[in-house]
């Protein structure tokens, strides 16, 4: 399998051996996003990117529209749409695809978990992402509109497995068989403090497993330290035995890469994560 993870110095190797040969296909994402302000990305991206990278908005291109007070913030791509926007990115089968965001991966993992999930494998993500790339003193463009060509239509083949909705995890809190993972910072987990969703708290029995803590100055920390805090979260459960969920299904999907860098593959994502569970006042909340 692709490696999840590149470093800056990795993915200059990769350009220069597309620069050596030029029919290899390499595509760079960059996924600079802002919950506060959507437009901030494409400014960042303007303002100067990797060289010869596409701009990919979550709201436009990673997620469906919201549907008030049945969807999450984030609903999944349908497979349809999802062709579409890899085919228009210039993502075939064959196309090598490294996504990245500002630093920690928040973005740049939701990208990641899409393609694996419709059966794409040559996909990493740029450890610590633009802002690594720069300390590392290689070059940026500020190129807006790279001269990329389309691709037909990805073959998309979502892999059912990967995604359950909210009654799968309603029966996975009543089975000692299943456990649920929730990404958010521990605060919200706890229901202290709610800065984004209407309700407070988290789906009963959730462990927390906040995605900040899979980073370290911005860059994922050690596969060994990956695998030991997440092996203690699991409690003793095999990977895909685990759901991850988060506020709207983005930052959960760095849940999942980082147990995949962590040699732990298999587990699930609640896609519509807390803000879809809380569109049902009948679906119960824990806190404290």
């Amino acid at each position: 399998m692709f490696r999840p993870l590149l470093s800056a110095n990795d993915l200059a190797a990769l350009l220069r051996a597309r620069d050596l040969d030029p029919g290899r296909p390499l595509l760079i994402a960059d996924c600079r996003f802002a919950l506060s302000d959507p437009g901030q990305g494409i400014r960042e991206y303007a303002a100067g990117h990797l060289p010869g990278a596409v701009y990919v908005h979550l709201d436009e291109d990673l997620s469906s529209p919201v549907v008030p007070g049945v969807t999450g913030r984030h609903p999944l791509p349908s497979p349809s749409a999802l062709s579409a926007t890899l085919g228009r990115l210039g993502i075939s089968p064959d196309t090598t695809v490294v996504a990245y965001d500002g630093g920690p991966g928040a973005f740049a993992a939701r990208l990641w978990w899409l393609l694996r999930w419709v059966g794409h494998e040559a996909v990493s993500v740029l450890d610590g992402g633009f802002a690594a790339w720069t300390a590392a003193g290689f070059a940026t463009d500020t190129i807006v509109a790279p001269a990329i060509p389309a691709a037909a239509r990805y073959p998309v083949r979502p892999a059912d497995t990967w995604v359950v909705d909210a009654v799968t995890v309603l029966e996975a809190t009543r089975s000692a068989s299943a456990i649920v993972l929730d990404a958010r910072e521990r605060v919200r987990w706890l229901g202290d403090e709610e800065p984004i969703d209407p309700v407070a708290g988290r789906i009963p029995g959730a462990v927390s497993a906040p995605w900040v803590e899979n980073v370290h100055d911005g860059r994922f920390r050690e596969p060994a330290d990956l695998r030991a805090r997440y092996l203690d979260a699991l409690g003793g459960h095999p990977p895909a035995d685990a759901i991850v969920y988060c506020g709207s299904g983005v930052t959960a999907a760095h849940d999942v890469l980082a147990m995949a860098i962590a040699g732990l593959d298999g587990a699930r994502l609640y896609a519509g994560s807390w803000s879809e569970w809380i569109t049902e006042p009948s679906r119960p909340v824990e806190r404290g």
